[in-house]
């Protein structure tokens, strides 16, 4: 199979923030009156923004959880060495996520027949126009929530902790592109819309379980707006049955 790049499609748009979000900065460093866990921010202005890689590692896990093949690889991510034990919708679904995101491995034969990552998120920035209502407002980019466990049996508050959050409502600018590498890689493109709606049903960055970065994506593009509402990951349309 030949591999020549014939296109590059954008999603562009907004992910607007339904609850606060926690993406760490790795800082262990503890400062006087500050947090225990600082969110990352951009080195030259101070403001927030969500990492590419965030983005693409928590899709790409969705996406793996989904085709069920996560028992098989022990919870790491899929690789193109594990394509020759997979067989079915299982293998269909394991090749879409490997092309998209790539692979990588000792299986070079492999990896070169799926071809290279064709998947690319940028980083997102507080939008201008998000920007101008902080100022305008006298809002703020950055929230501290304190944290903290019960004693069961004392029934008081142990272990206090403080989490900084980039608040709700906060809107970030999102491009994402994708190279096509041949008429067939058409179809990973609803592939990775379908990713971003497993993104927007789960949640984005730390302690998602306590309702931590809850997300909703507002694409520029009309016709990529409703396809994506038109996805339905799952028979029941993600309700309670």
């Amino acid at each position: 199979m030949q591999l020549q790049l014939i296109d590059i499609k954008e999603i562009k748009g907004k992910i607007v923030l339904k609850s606060g979000l926690h993406i760490g900065a790795g800082d262990t460093e503890m400062h006087i009156g500050g947090t225990d866990n600082p969110v990352v921010k951009h080195p030259h202005t101070g403001l927030p923004y969500i990492p590419g890689s965030s983005l693409k590692g928590k899709v790409r896990s969705l996406l793996e959880m989904e085709s069920g093949l996560m028992t098989k690889t022990d919870g790491k991510p899929l690789q193109a060495s594990q394509l020759n034990q997979l067989n079915g919708e299982q293998k269909e679904k394991c090749t879409k996520i490997l092309k998209v995101f790539g692979s990588s491995g000792a299986d070079s034969e492999e990896i070169a027949r799926l071809g290279s990552t064709r998947v690319s998120f940028a980083d997102c920035s507080v939008s201008d126009r998000w920007q101008e209502k902080v100022r305008e407002e006298r809002l703020g980019f950055f929230e501290v929530k304190s944290e903290n466990t019960i004693n069961r049996i004392r029934g008081i508050a142990e272990h206090p902790r403080f989490i900084e959050r980039v608040p709700a409502d906060t809107e970030f600018d999102f491009t994402v592109s994708l190279k096509i590498l041949g008429e067939e890689d058409n179809e990973l493109f609803d592939y990775l819309l379908f990713g971003l709606k497993l993104l927007e049903m789960d949640a984005l960055g730390g302690s998602g379980s306590r309702g931590y970065g809850k997300i909703e994506f507002d694409f520029d593009d009309e016709d990529i707006k409703k396809r994506f509402e038109d996805i339905k990951p799952f028979d029941n349309g993600g309700k309670a049955s």
